[in-house]
């Protein structure tokens, strides 16, 4: 039970699209992770995707939607529904989802998720 410091954990790593988990919460993973760039379109079937933008803007593509999302603010994709997160620049976001799911929303496609 110590303080997290969220701006000491992102400085750990400079890669996008690379979740790191930092702290346990109940039975969900909660990570920081930097994005830049298009992530690519899918979905989670069994459970909702949750970000908070800490730094910077992103934009959340849903179907033929796009939702701006800047810094304090935080979206929430249903599960079930098609997305897309991307930024221009360089945007810091906290997740939190259940352990085991996959980024990418299939474990063939997802990225590892080192603890830090």
């Amino acid at each position: 039970m110590n303080p997290i410091n969220l701006n000491a954990k992102l400085a750990q790593f400079n890669t996008h699209w690379d979740p790191h988990v930092i702290a346990d919460y109940n039975d969900n993973d909660v990570m920081v992770v930097k994005f830049q760039g298009e992530f690519p379109f899918h979905l989670h079937e069994d459970t909702d995707d949750f970000f908070l933008v800490l730094d910077g803007e992103m934009v959340m593509d849903i179907e033929d939607q796009s939702h701006p999302v800047k810094a304090g603010e935080l979206f929430i994709v249903p599960k079930g529904v098609t997305h897309r997160p991307r930024a221009d620049q360089e945007c810091k976001v906290l997740l939190i989802e259940p352990k085991g799911v996959p980024n990418t929303g299939d474990p063939a496609t997802a990225a590892p998720k080192p603890r830090i």
